[in-house]
């Protein structure tokens, strides 16, 4: 429950602490004084949006601290700081997201305001209370729906990773083997293009380098100059034969011979390449023209064409792979699918129990609030599958039988939807959340109605905690707990009020002058009516 709450700078709210304890505990006070504040702080707890005109005219800095024990007697100590520049929220002293606030608050904190009638108008909004009404064999049909769409998801998503539409996809396999066959087909290695275009410089001018070459072949093989290295060595040879130090000269003076004979060879069959190469240029050249046009098409140079060549190839391989399985896929996915429909007609079938179960008991609660014979309604109405289930969900209302009943937003008064709303989160099992706030829900009651209201409320607090902000002096009087806001030009105090002071305060709710004799009586009566 919550054991204690600690509100400062909270719009009109200076400095405020209550330890509200278990039981009913009611918080009332004059229009304006700021009495729902104290439910805004807990909303701030829960993780809610922090508006920043929340933060009061007391400081820079508006603070929410509470303190929740359980039964067993663990404590879990909460805050939130508000500022006009930011929000921070702490859990156990340590810093936290709103998000985590809201999951570890939001399980034992549950707020019914009277606005939550926006809710009703909605597929979503019935659906939940609707959920929360399913039996055992209801929640394992839920469950069981909830895996069968995980799977259907799963199955889905493997689908899309395959391209979805398997006609694109095969035109996408058409196109990479096209441009891996293309690429293969041209017949490039790494090293080609400098070569070929070294072979196209080259054979372009040809007619120079073999003339060159012709005269390099002409003064190799002049006879004088061979006859006259060949007397030059013979002269160094006969020295040799005197002189043994002489000898490495005759080697390379023979040696040189030698290279002057093979250098006359190779550039004479240079000569006879370049002479006999009618086509070879225009060969070379459709090769440079066909490397360009791959370039354009995959690359700035070889390296890169080679390289798209290969990731075409192997997403040829993938594709191949992917279709070969999508066949495989296509069948999981529709049995995943059947499985997705067959869950949920089982999860149909136990929300229309629990939606009879909710409205039965939803009569009951109203029947009790002042209604005489009140229609409430669950209708399902099947839909596309969703991650919810596959049946939308409304909710139909009419005050009395002799009413066609309709949508909760267009036949229903202020009061009613006050009430309506109560008797479904009652119906529902609002009361799974150890601790229950409502926040002006009695809005538009009075008399009779008040009192069941209270009651209501009272019987609901029984052996756990329940906060209610309230107007009614019928409510008020069936508290465990009291609290007064009251405001001093502007600021804002609460205080807890017993005895005397909790009269005065019913006989002002009652008629507004909280030190009329008659007042005092008629609220010490309302006490003894409801057992205070």
């Amino acid at each position: 429950m919550l054991d204690e709450l600690t509100v400062s700078n909270l719009g009109l709210i200076d400095e405020a602490t209550i330890e509200p304890g278990r039981g009913l505990v009611v918080v009332t006070g004059e229009t304006g004084t700021g009495k729902t504040l104290l439910l805004g702080a807990l909303r701030l707890l829960r993780g809610e949006t922090a508006r920043k005109d929340r933060v009061g005219p007391h400081g820079v800095e508006a603070r929410v601290d509470a303190r929740f024990v359980t039964d067993d007697g663990d404590e879990m100590v909460v805050a939130r700081r508000i500022s006009a520049d930011r929000s921070r929220g702490y859990l156990d002293g340590q810093m936290t997201t709103a998000a985590d606030l809201g999951s570890r608050v939001g399980r034992l904190v549950e707020l019914v305001a009277q606005h939550e009638h926006q809710t009703l108008t909605t597929s979503e909004g019935v659906r939940k209370l609707v959920d929360a009404a399913l039996d055992a064999d209801g929640k394992a049909a839920q469950a069981g729906y909830a895996e069968a769409w995980e799977h259907l998801r799963n199955a889905q998503k493997a689908l899309e990773e395959i391209g979805g539409d398997r006609r694109a996809l095969t035109r996408e396999l058409e196109m990479a083997r096209f441009q891996a066959d293309e690429i293969r087909a041209a017949g490039f290695v790494a090293g080609d293009e400098e070569r070929l275009r070294t072979d196209v410089t080259r054979l372009r001018h040809g007619a120079e380098i073999g003339e060159s070459l012709a005269a390099a072949a002409r003064h190799l093989g002049d006879e004088e100059a061979g006859e006259a290295l060949a007397q030059a060595a013979a002269a160094i040879e006969r020295a040799s034969r005197l002189d043994p130090t002489l000898e490495p000269v005759t080697d390379q003076i023979t040696e040189a011979s030698r290279l002057v004979s093979e250098l006359g060879a190779e550039v004479s069959r240079s000569f006879e390449e370049i002479s006999h190469e009618p086509g070879s240029l225009d060969e070379a050249e459709d090769r440079i023209a066909r490397l360009g046009a791959l370039q354009r098409k995959y690359g700035a140079d070889l390296d890169e064409v080679l390289a798209f060549g290969e990731k075409a190839e192997a997403r040829a391989t993938e594709i191949e792979a992917l279709l070969d399985s999508a066949d495989d896929l296509a069948a999981q996915y529709g049995a995943a699918l059947a499985a997705v429909e067959i869950a949920g007609t089982e999860l149909s079938s136990a929300r229309q129990r629990a939606g009879e179960r909710l409205a039965a008991k939803a009569i009951e609660h109203l029947s009790d609030l002042g209604f005489a014979e009140p229609v409430v309604r669950v209708d399902l109405q099947p839909t596309e599958p969703g991650p919810t289930g596959t049946d939308r969900i409304l909710l139909a209302f009419a005050s009395t039988a002799s009413l066609e009943p309709g949508p909760v937003s267009r036949v229903a008064s202020g009061g009613e939807l006050s009430r309506l709303v109560l008797s479904l989160r009652l119906a529902a099992g609002v009361a799974d959340a150890p601790v229950i706030a409502f926040d002006e829900i009695d809005a538009g009651i009075g008399g009779a109605t008040a009192l069941a209201t209270g009651r209501k409320l009272a019987d609901l607090a029984t052996g756990r905690q329940v906060l209610a902000v309230t107007h009614l002096p019928q409510v008020a009087a069936f508290a465990d707990a009291h609290f007064v806001v009251e405001r001093v030009g502007d600021r804002a105090a609460v205080r807890r009020v017993d005895g005397e002071e909790r009269i005065a305060e019913l006989t002002r709710m009652l008629g507004g002058l909280p030190e009329s004799e008659r007042g005092r009586q008629h609220a010490a009566e309302l006490l003894d009516l409801a057992g205070g």
